[in-house]
């Protein structure tokens, strides 16, 4: 016995001696096996890049959603008081049915199906169904108490806005690839364009662990931190985009057209400030997604009829072949075999070019052709823009075609038929009008910014594509459009705004359908291409209603002067372009009352024509917005933080961002319901509140009578320079 177990003990004290001194126990490093058994590794998810508008306001971003496990296997519930393991397979597929989409049979099989096929299967997912669920879904599951469900924590792409230039900024969902990794995937627009710049890269943390998963003491954390997707900062602006989109709400449910478009840009820059269409779609539910995933102002080609006429007078003037008052007889023109007639067949009878500008004749165009020449009329074409993609920071461009093979051709090109076009080329072919003869390069996406870094990576700046025409070709023409709009026998007369001054082309464009061009009672696509203030536009605004709905007696323009003249008048005011025959006025320096009593700045501020709002008891001025030295207009609002309870002002009329300077100065829970400027407050004027009172206030942008009564200090110092 003492030889037999003397042995043994010498051979297990070799073993270990030579284990010790190799580190090695057959063949393999003990070292690394033990790293490989008690090593971890925790993902830290990145984020997808947000995509804002030009002054930071949120268009889509990465946000908290759940992910919906069961769990099958009983070892969950071993040593545990509380069942963790589905027990009733029945009732859980019934609960979960009522809250996820999937039936219950399916759930049923789920869970059935996979504990078929291997007994020991710890928990099953439900792919689509069980994924991006809401926080309000997880707490009604969780009401059921059902044993073996969890949630995960899981992240979802979120569009707050609902229907909000939805097929420019497209969407993107979670997918699943092969090896069963879930990652976001842009699938349309500029989701899909720049899903490799929004794409982040996923970080993570190694470090040692019990058999439990706890982390061993003194153990070494390595750390590998996300890199966050890039943000997209756009040329859009929310409060201009919800004009558009509320003025093609109203006109699709009063119409019904088959399409629409609007697209709204800086004359001076070509930045894009709206785009949308109809039918349009919720980006986060793909509810009303159609068989129709092209961008039609970018996309898509259209004749778009005597909208075209501007750029056909436009070079006539520069060629100096332009007599306004000169005459000729409408109503029909014959080239070679080929007659073209006016919207009356008959005519005016013998009228002068403006007029026949004025009533969009075709026959004028005609005339003007023949003193212009049609070959040098499509060289001016070409300069404008068309024929060739515009270079749009856009995906899948068209170019439109312009005929240039007959005389008929480029006679009829001359008032927009035949020859096709897109949107975003009547937008900058329009700049050079609307800014003395320089044409601006349209664009949406003014930065995109590395949020790891702060750093930004690309950015873009105004910058001109020709300058097809003079300046002072281009005040003739804005003159002349003008004239469309306030003549009495002008096809622009719905187009006319209350408080500034319009110029624009009307169109009225056959549409091509199986080689032949519709016909009847609104079946063509209507359109108006203005700019306003006349004299200097600062903005631009394209629209076009394909074959609405028209009741008895209405033309064409009327749903289109609907969107029209709602987008561009609220838009103006949005903007604090002075109303035509408004005198400007020069701001008043504001001083820094911090420091200072609240009663004497309160008495300064009145004197001054300013409104103060005291937040707080009253007493030592701690905080003002806006700050000294800030240029304000008579009338606006000046907030005073003092210490003590607040007492709530009226609200009404206030602007989002007016609002949310008050909830930084006072601290308050104040919670914003939309856009625009105040109509509604959960807690009325005169109620004293402290920090765990929440109040929410309701903004709907302007109408086209609403002025708001007070403006944003940034906005009034705008005015008055």
């Amino acid at each position: 016995m003492f030889v037999v177990y003397g042995g043994l003990f010498f051979l297990l004290f070799g073993r270990l001696l030579f284990i010790q001194i190799t580190g090695q126990a057959e063949g393999r490093v003990m070292a690394t096996l033990a790293e490989a058994k008690y090593a971890r590794e925790s993902i830290l998810k990145a984020d997808r890049g947000t995509i804002v508008d030009r002054n930071g306001e949120l268009i889509a971003s990465d946000t908290l959603s759940y992910k919906l496990i069961a769990v099958l296997n009983e070892k969950a519930s071993k040593d545990s008081k509380k069942l963790r393991h589905v027990v009733d397979y029945e009732k859980t597929a019934e609960v979960l049915a009522e809250h996820i989409p999937l039936e219950k049979e399916k759930i049923l099989s789920i869970m059935t199906d996979a504990k078929a096929a291997n007994a020991d299967v710890y928990q099953v997912e439900f792919g689509k169904a069980g994924r991006d669920v809401s926080h309000e879904t997880v707490m009604a599951i969780r009401e059921q108490e059902l044993p073996g469900i969890l949630f995960i924590e899981d992240k979802k792409r979120f569009y707050p806005n609902g229907v909000f230039a939805s097929y420019l900024v497209g969407f993107a969902t979670r997918e699943e690839d092969k090896d069963k990794n879930v990652m976001t995937v842009g699938k349309m627009g500029l989701e899909k364009t720049y899903n490799d710049e929004l794409n982040g890269t996923d970080g993570k943390v190694n470090f040692e662990s019990d058999r439990w998963g706890f982390i061993l003491p003194n153990s070494k954390k390595m750390i590998t931190p996300a890199q966050h997707g890039h943000q997209i900062e756009l040329t859009l602006d929310k409060t201009i985009q919800n004009f558009v989109e509320d003025a093609l709400n109203r006109v699709e449910k009063e119409y019904s057209p088959k399409k629409m478009m609007v697209i709204v840009a800086n004359p001076k820059t070509g930045e894009i400030l709206a785009m949308s269409q109809r039918p349009s779609f919720h980006p986060g539910t793909r509810e009303g997604l159609t068989e129709n995933w092209l961008n039609e102002a970018i996309e898509q080609t259209i004749e778009p009829g005597s909208t075209t006429k501007m750029f056909t007078l436009a070079a006539a003037i520069e060629e100096k072949k332009w007599d306004p008052g000169a005459y000729y007889k409408s109503g029909q023109y014959t080239v070679y075999d080929r007659t073209i007639r006016d919207v009356v067949r008959q005519g005016w009878g013998t009228i002068t070019f403006l007029e026949g500008f004025q009533r969009s004749s075709n026959v004028a165009m005609a005339y003007l052709l023949e003193r212009l020449g049609d070959k040098k009329f499509i060289e001016y074409m070409h300069s404008f823009g068309f024929g060739k993609k515009v270079g749009i920071d856009l995906p899948n461009e068209a170019s439109g075609i312009i005929l240039d093979r007959y005389p008929s051709e480029r006679l009829t090109t001359a008032y927009g038929q035949g020859s096709t076009v897109t949107p975003i080329q009547m937008i900058q072919a329009a700049t050079a009008i609307a800014n003395d003869g320089v044409m601006m390069k349209p664009y949406v996406i003014r930065s995109i910014t590395d949020p790891n870094t702060g750093k930004i990576v690309q950015s873009r700046k105004p910058e001109k594509s020709g300058t097809p025409i003079s300046a002072e070709t281009a005040k003739q023409v804005r003159e002349i459009l003008a004239s469309t709009v306030t003549s009495d026998i002008g096809t622009g007369r719905p187009f006319a705004l209350q408080e500034y001054s319009v110029g624009g082309k009307t169109g009225t464009a056959e549409i091509s359908s199986g080689g032949r061009y519709l016909s009847g009672n609104g079946n063509y696509l209507y359109s108006f291409l203005g700019m306003a203030p006349i004299e200097d536009p600062q903005l631009l605004t394209y629209v076009y209603v394909q074959q609405p709905r028209l009741g008895d007696g209405e033309y064409g323009s009327k749903p289109v002067s609907e969107v029209f003249n709602s987008v561009m008048e609220s838009s103006l005011k949005y903007l604090n372009i002075v109303p035509e025959g408004e005198t400007t006025v020069e701001p008043t320096a504001l001083p820094s009352f911090i420091g200072k009593e609240s009663a004497s700045a309160v008495a300064t501020l009145q004197e001054e024509g300013f409104v103060p709002v005291v937040i707080g008891e009253g007493g030592i001025v701690k905080g003002q917005y806006p700050e000294g030295s800030s240029g304000l207009g008579k009338g606006s609002l000046v907030l005073l933080k003092t210490d003590g309870s607040t007492t709530l002002p009226d609200f009404t009329g206030w602007s989002k961002k007016m609002v949310f300077s008050f909830t930084l100065l006072s601290g308050l829970d104040i919670r914003m319901n939309g856009d625009g400027y105040v109509i509604e407050q959960s807690l009325s004027q005169g109620t004293v509140v402290g920090p765990e009172d929440p109040l929410v206030i309701h903004l709907q942008p302007p109408s086209e009578q609403y002025k708001p009564k007070e403006e944003q200090a940034e906005e009034e110092t705008i005015i008055g320079g």
